[in-house]
């Protein structure tokens, strides 16, 4: 499609035009651009969000009242809203403002105030619009609506829009750092639907064939506000925190499917569990955790979990999606990346949850099967982590130049190694205080809270009392796997670590030889030891470190081929 010139865009919005709808900018369809520096000088307190869906014409009509408390004086404004929403209406403390006070060129709304503000002061931004949101062609791998049908014929309807952001649908700061304190949303939908939202229920009102669903969640993450409408029913139950606090659990499912969504929610309890040992408190225990079923796979939406694994148990008896969004209550709603380019800290840490679930509920061969899986998976195309800032899209898509899936299963292996590297203790520790600011969380004690690759590496070198650097370096901040030369001479075995841009990498390494083991310090990244003859050497025999293995760069070469032939 054809993109209209942004003067032509910014009429249009003032116009309240909404008969063709524009295509998304680059700007609104990649979150995490840099926020303005309005957006910097003010504190975000509330929203207020009324938001009328309609099924059948397949549109919105939002009234957004915004709270912000200014840090430095201002004379504007700076939101994000789709320049495909056009806004009917806006005022600042009661006053309305005139289309030239509006201007949405590309995806970041500006407001001019009626007059300038000092540092302290408090304003309301009221923002109406409406239109037509843009439609997800493949959820929830891209962000917009779904507009889906049960089988019975009723709209059911869900938003998914990690990837360009919260002003898919609403004005807010599109950036992982533009969190509102709170948020109230009034859901207003055809009667008898049924709206399951993000943190608690404060009520549902209905009149003249509408229903009108309000809920209220403290310091939504701002992908993680969703809509979730349709014919629901629900389960409730309560989950007895190891805390002593007391979790509300809930599961809005499709009429039909009552026994499969007894089963799931039947994993609820065991999976909190083992979340609240080895990591700490469920986050957000005063408002509950939520799932909801969706007519797209799922997303860590926060307290009310998208769920759409047509309750498919894996292999291993479990049903993986939950658990992976059940682990971004912790990261990445609790502990939320301050950048994008931090992302492998929601998305390698959820995913090595895994691995540690199914080692407490089989043991050691499917913990180990999994790390295998995720071993095979890995690209090394580019670095997990580059240093400067990046927006959501970079990051996930390898044909932007980003890590993409590596972020997940690379990000896992490399906790794998760390956690080996330094023990439980001082893992767990570095996480705990990462996700809760504080080694000892216990509910009430922790706030919500932004982290980064480099606090991370800080917290792990505290609380192991080692300089961890080399590590940190050579697995986040370079494509290449470190290999491990292997030169055997006689009765001598030596071992040395290359990094393929050079530099330090002093990692131990366990040796098997016959079926004695053997820590190797490789101090100097690298080792000479002595071994009988005929000897049977296996390196690293409980693969505790990542490393380069050719015989998997191999295998991946063939399968490659073989899929290009196909």
């Amino acid at each position: 499609m054809t993109r209209l010139p942004l003067y032509l865009a910014a009429s249009a919005v003032l116009a309240g035009c909404a008969t063709t709808q524009v295509p998304p900018t680059d700007f609104t369809s990649n979150s995490g651009s840099p926020r303005a520096p309005e957006q910097l000088a003010v504190t975000f307190e509330k929203v207020d969000l009324a938001l009328r869906v309609d099924p059948a014409t397949k549109s919105i009509r939002g009234d957004a009242a915004l709270i912000f408390l200014l840090k430095e004086p201002l004379t504007r404004i700076a939101v994000e809203l789709d320049r495909n929403l056009p806004i009917d209406s806006a005022s600042v403390d009661g006053v309305t403002l005139a289309p030239a006070a509006i201007s949405n060129p590309d995806g970041r709304l500006y407001l001019t105030l009626p007059t300038p503000l000092q540092a302290g002061a408090r304003t309301t931004v009221r923002i109406q619009y409406h239109g037509v949101p843009h439609v997800a062609k493949h959820a929830p791998w891209d962000g917009a609506f779904t507009w889906s049908q049960t089988k019975d014929g009723q709209p059911w309807i869900a938003t998914t829009v990690e990837g360009e952001g919260c002003d898919m649908f609403w004005p807010c700061i599109d950036h992982p750092m533009g969190k509102p304190q709170l948020i109230d949303l009034h859901i207003t939908v055809p009667s008898p639907l049924v709206v399951a939202g993000n943190g608690v229920a404060t009520g549902m009102e209905e009149k003249d064939g509408w229903r009108t669903y309000n809920w209220r969640a403290k310091n939504p993450s701002t992908y993680g506000v969703a809509l979730n409408i349709g014919p629901y029913e629900m389960l409730s139950g309560d989950y007895a925190s190891r805390f002593g606090n007391t979790i509300p659990l809930r599961m809005w499912y499709l009429k039909g499917h009552d026994e499969d969504a007894k089963g799931l929610f039947a994993e609820f309890t065991p999976m909190l569990d083992f979340f609240e040992y080895r990591v700490g408190p469920y986050p957000f225990g005063d408002e509950k955790m939520g799932v909801v079923e969706t007519p797209h796979l799922g997303m860590e939406h926060q307290t009310i979990n998208a769920y759409g694994n047509g309750y498919a148990k894996s292999a291993y008896g479990y049903d993986w999606l939950l658990h992976h969004e059940l682990s971004h209550e912790w990261f990445g709603n609790q502990m939320t990346n301050a950048d994008w380019d931090d992302m492998w800290l929601h998305e390698g840490f959820g995913s090595y949850m895994q691995p540690l679930y199914l080692e407490s509920l089989r043991g050691e061969r499917d913990f180990q099967a999994e790390l295998f899986n995720f071993r095979k998976s890995l690209s090394n195309k580019a670095p997990v982590v580059s240093g400067k800032t990046q927006r959501i899209e970079d990051i996930y898509e390898e044909a932007r130049g980003g890590p993409g899936n590596d972020i997940y299963t690379k990000g896992a292996l490399i906790l794998h190694t760390l956690r080996n590297l330094i023990g439980d203790d001082a893992f767990f520790t570095a996480t705990r205080r990462m996700v809760y600011g504080t080694a000892t969380p216990t509910p009430g004690n922790f706030q919500p809270r932004w982290s980064s690759t480099k606090e991370f590496v800080q917290f792990s070198n505290e609380a192991s009392g080692r300089d961890l650097n080399w590590f940190f370096d050579a697995y986040l901040y370079h494509a290449a796997l470190p290999e491990l030369v292997e030169e055997r001479s006689g009765d001598k075995l030596t071992l040395r670590w290359k990094l393929k841009d050079g530099g330090a990498f002093p990692m131990p390494i366990e040796v098997r030889v016959n079926q004695r083991i053997e820590k190797l310090p490789m101090s100097d990244g690298v080792c000479v030891v002595t071994v009988p003859p005929h000897a049977m050497v296996t390196i690293d025999p409980m693969s505790r470190v990542l490393r380069q293995q050719p015989w998997i760069d191999a295998w991946k070469a063939a399968d490659e081929k073989k899929k290009s032939k196909r």
